[in-house]
């Protein structure tokens, strides 16, 4: 499935192996995008001015990135882009958001839209003077007729008890920060992160950051204005986690607590945070739709590369700019990291930057942890594998392994994982453990789930007949 990247279009998730060859054509899935980079900002807007996030393209497909073309995937990382969709900016800074009001200097033109202007500004008008002169009739006017009832506690104290929304949000929110990145040309964009440890670590999606990864600028903002310069330490493209540490950190940092991704269920409640559209410290509430959702995601661009997920799907509201923000439960334990969105404008019909119609998908925080802690160890992220190459065409019949890798190369890695277990070219993939694998980019997300060195069981077909094989995942170091 192709998705956004909260904003961008997003291609179809691959299920083959994380060795993938040429990508064939895209599927006729759902799209998503990856909710963090943005395009090239306008102008820039006068100090202080908020910005708005520009709109950024979308994927095709509905859980792939794009069309994919060619019959397997490459043994080398990444696969190629789809074509199509895009991991979408939060927001690039050419709108203007929140930026205050600057009056003209001669007289509106009084056409259309001035009347318009006009009339909305009477109307608040109006209402102002008619909330104070309804106040002031009711206090000088006679007593005989009232019977309205003064509140003594706004809200009531029973919705904020633990474990309700305001409660969770009040406590998660200073943990959370709106991410600016700019690249060295100008180019950025607008995501979230949070607070992963007391070093001052954030945790990210790499596609928010990526503007910013050589030579660019990043800084994070806190809820209550506090605002820090901050580094890469390190970036995942293919697992679309990063990672970028706090300048000068403050000693009160309270990371959020972790959860447990592998004990969601299908209806728990969940809380986004995030910046969608540039509006900072948005919370959103919805339920766990669906899990282990294949999806894969781009930000659309040329030479643009995909990133994998086996995802949690949840209808909060996540729009542009909520990319890298956590997805918590209804205790506060962040169990995801926001990425990416279905839009109906993903090859639906629509134009446009994306927009939450409720379909978003967060990267598993057991997974996400994992590649942090690699990232702030390293600076390199650390892959598991299978040591074979497969189709990324969207079949549902499985995974099929190509007759050739990438560059010319054998599509079964010759001593590798899938050599030693016996698969040969042409073989099937249709289980993982007990996951069941209807293709390419759906056996990457789900191996990518894994660590190098976890013992799975492959079930596969050849010639008609099933068999199955156990088999010790191997690893591979970096991006490239």
């Amino acid at each position: 499935m192709s998705t956004e990247n909260e904003g961008t279009a997003v291609p179809p998730a691959p299920s083959a192996p994380p060795v993938p060859v040429d990508s064939p054509a895209a599927s006729a899935q759902e799209a998503a995008a990856p909710y963090g980079s943005a395009p090239t900002p306008p102008a820039a807007p006068p100090a202080g001015a908020a910005q708005a996030p520009s709109p950024q393209p979308h994927s095709a497909g509905p859980y792939a990135y794009g069309s994919r073309q060619g019959s397997a995937p490459d043994a080398a990382w990444p696969p190629p882009p789809p074509a199509g969709p895009a991991h979408g900016a939060g927001g690039d800074g050419s709108g203007g958001w929140g930026a205050s009001y600057q009056p003209p200097a001669s007289p509106p033109r009084r056409g259309r839209g001035g009347l318009i202007a006009a009339l909305l500004i009477a109307a608040l008008v109006a209402g102002g003077l008619g909330g104070g002169l309804g106040y002031t009739l009711a206090k000088d006017g006679d007593d005989s007729g009232s019977t309205t009832v003064s509140a003594s506690d706004t809200g009531g104290s029973v919705k904020r008890d633990d474990g309700t929304v305001a409660a969770v949000a009040a406590k998660a929110l200073p943990s959370t920060v709106t991410i600016q990145a700019e690249g060295a040309g100008g180019e950025g964009g607008t995501g979230t992160g949070f607070v992963f440890d007391k070093q001052g670590h954030i945790v990210t999606n790499n596609h928010v950051v990526a503007e910013a990864v050589d030579g660019g600028r990043l800084t994070a903002t806190f809820p209550d204005g506090k605002r820090y310069d901050a580094e890469v330490v390190g970036h995942a493209q293919g697992y679309d986690v990063a990672v970028i540490k706090l300048k000068n950190a403050p000693s009160d940092l309270k990371p959020l607590p972790l959860g447990d991704s592998d004990k969601v269920a299908v209806g728990d409640s969940t809380i986004a945070i995030g910046a969608p559209f540039g509006l900072s410290d948005t919370v959103t509430t919805g339920i766990i739709s669906a899990k282990n959702r294949p999806v894969a995601s781009s930000d659309g661009s040329a030479g643009s590369k995909a990133s994998y997920m086996s995802a949690l799907q949840t209808d909060a509201s996540i729009n542009p700019g909520n990319s890298g923000g956590p997805l918590l439960d209804a205790r506060g334990n962040v169990i995801g990291i926001n990425s990416a969105i279905q839009s109906a404008s993903n090859g639906l019909g629509g134009t446009g930057q994306a927009g939450s119609i409720g379909l978003g998908f967060a990267i598993p925080i057991n997974q996400a942890k994992y590649v942090a802690q690699q990232l702030i160890k390293t600076g390199k992220p650390v892959y598991a594998k299978i040591g074979a190459s497969v189709s990324l065409e969207e079949t549902a019949g499985g995974a099929q392994i190509s007759d050739q890798g990438a560059g010319g190369s054998e599509a079964v890695e010759p001593g590798g994982p899938a050599d030693d277990a016996g698969l040969k070219p042409g073989d099937v993939i249709t289980k993982l453990d007990d996951r069941v694998i209807d293709s390419g980019p759906t056996l990457i997300g789900e191996i990518w789930t894994h660590q190098p060195g976890d013992e799975v069981t492959v079930t596969y077909e050849r010639g008609g007949k099933q068999h199955t094989v156990e088999l010790t995942l191997g690893s591979r170091v970096g991006d490239n």
